[in-house]
């Protein structure tokens, strides 16, 4: 797997981007007329931080974050010191390979299930996950629907002697030593994507947003209600459609990485361009399982690293185009890993035709970083 390194220098970087997104979001508000929604924008800027602290990781403990690749749905494995928490199942097809995705990394429980919504794509697999896999607590948020998928999760929770328990935001659960909190819904809607589950989850001073398939009027009201937001990597709602992940959104959450769990080739067009423009906007780096396979994300409480099964420049994962958001073409804004030989002490870019083998490479995610490490550039690619 390819990983590359995230270091946290959050605090210098928030000006810039809070700028950048309040000029975008001005020029689509202008357009719009939307003065309310501008409201909002002001008052995510001005929302007060989370009430409290989460706790420090524990002495030893380890964290990651797995986007479990499952074509066009959705499904995340939270691991922290030993225990688990599955939040979607994918697809009813995508069930087994959820189950032996748990096998391969020796989950045999999962303190918690989370369906964020009823829709096939997110409950679909996990059915057969909890006709696997035994689980403490199991959580969604309606408790019956007229669908065979969602009836077939509740029959095989039925049969663990368990219950599904619709959630009330605020909740807070424990894992391990990470801090899992319910942010949403806020409000009751008829959109069923609007009521997906979103959870915060806070290892050290790291922090993850999964909000499923959550779209933009449930953005603006969990905006609005004050909740603490600001994350580090945010799962973009709704496989990156141009329904979610709006400005007022990510205004307030401003995260530094954002994952789009989505299938290759699908039908919906998924992810769609104005959502990756408003990702491009806020300076997010994009990470996608249809490209990159499964992507794990893991913590020491200080610093994260991002690996997945195949590596892909970031300018394919979300390519920066002229469309009238001020990002312009630029290969040095969308380069953000350099690839290191460990022999020759040379570094490189990714698309260099000099790379070295993999068993001899190191990777760097700053051409600062790979000069402090005594590293010279490549003269083909860099000179």
């Amino acid at each position: 797997m390819m990983d590359r390194p995230h270091k946290r220098p959050r605090a210098a970087r928030l000006l810039g981007r809070l700028a950048a997104l309040a000029l975008a979001a001005a020029l689509t508000l202008s357009l719009a007329g939307c003065e309310e929604l501008l409201a909002m924008v002001q008052q995510a800027q001005n929302a007060p931080p989370a009430a409290s602290q989460p706790a420090p990781p524990a002495e030893g403990g380890g964290f990651s974050v797995t986007f479990i690749d499952v074509g066009q749905a959705l499904s995340v494995l939270v691991g922290c010191d030993g225990q688990y928490m599955l939040y979607d199942g994918g697809n009813v097809e995508d069930g087994s390979l959820v189950v032996s995705y748990l096998q391969s990394r020796g989950v045999d429980r999962l303190e918690y299930v989370f369906c964020s919504h009823a829709h096939e794509d997110h409950v679909g697999g996990l059915a057969a996950v909890m006709a696997a896999v035994p689980a403490g607590q199991v959580y969604a948020p309606v408790t019956e629907n007229d669908t065979q998928c969602f009836e077939d999760f509740v029959k095989y929770t039925q049969q663990q002697g368990l219950a599904i328990v619709v959630p009330a935001a605020g909740s807070v659960w424990q894992l391990g030593s990470a801090v899992i909190r319910m942010l949403g819904p806020v409000a009751s809607y008829d959109d069923t994507n609007d009521t997906s589950l979103v959870l915060r989850i806070d290892y050290g001073e790291t922090s993850f947003l999964l909000t499923g398939d959550m779209e933009q009027d449930a953005e603006d009201d969990l905006v609005a209600s004050g909740a603490p937001l600001d994350v580090d990597v945010l799962q973009v709602g709704h496989h990156g459609s141009e329904t979610s992940t709006g400005y007022v959104f990510l205004n307030a959450v401003l995260p530094e990485i954002g994952v789009i769990s989505v299938g290759e080739g699908n039908s919906y067009g998924h992810p769609h361009e104005a959502a990756l423009s408003r990702l491009r906007d806020a300076g997010v780096d994009v990470w996608r399982t249809d490209l990159s396979g499964t992507i794990t994300i893991t913590s020491d409480g200080a610093d994260y690293a991002v690996a997945s099964e195949r590596y892909v420049p970031p300018e394919q994962q979300n390519p920066t185009t002229s469309d009238g958001s001020g990002q312009q073409s630029s290969s040095q804004q969308t380069i953000q890993a350099y690839i290191g030989n460990v022999n020759s002490k040379k570094f490189h870019l990714p698309s260099c035709p000099n790379l070295p083998d993999a068993a001899n490479q190191t990777l760097f995610s700053s051409y600062e970083e790979a000069v402090q490490a005594g590293y010279t550039p490549c003269g083909n690619c860099l000179g």
